[in-house]
């Protein structure tokens, strides 16, 4: 993958961070996706910013949530220049989580509907903004 722009590296990308996700990768791995300088990350609980921000909410959702899968059903460049492109993303996200004292874990399933702001890097595309619009939870889904 170049550092150039394309829709097809954009949606590369996309799926490798997410599968980087699933599998709860070392956090040096993951952080190539993401630019350090101006990055931000916009979750319904709060904005990380930096690669120190993001390694402390990675930290915890590592920890929290456990047999997570992400499967990407669309990515669509809305708007790209060879500096940055705006990026529609709708994932669905499962996972498992276990709360407390709790006897069992609890089932997690939402759509989520994220913008990104995609920047050309030396190994491929990063995410400089990082924002879920909107969180969907599927029937039967536990709350966050």
């Amino acid at each position: 993958m170049t550092g150039e722009l394309t829709e097809a590296s954009i949606d590369t990308m996309a799926r490798a961070w997410y599968a980087a996700l699933d599998r709860h990768d070392e956090l040096e791995s993951v952080l190539g996706f993401l630019v350090d300088d101006g990055l931000e990350m916009r979750f319904p609980e709060g904005i990380s910013r930096g690669h120190e921000g993001f390694k402390e909410w990675y930290d915890a959702v590592t920890t929290r949530f456990f047999d997570e899968i992400h499967t990407v059903r669309e990515v669509t460049v809305v708007s790209m220049s060879p500096e940055a492109a705006e990026v529609k993303v709708i994932v669905n996200w499962q996972a498992r989580i276990h709360e407390g004292r709790a006897a069992q874990s609890s089932w997690l399933g939402f759509e989520a509907y994220q913008t990104w702001t995609v920047v050309p890097g030396d190994a491929g595309p990063q995410i400089q903004i990082y924002t879920v619009d909107k969180l969907d939870p599927m029937p039967g889904s536990a709350a966050l």
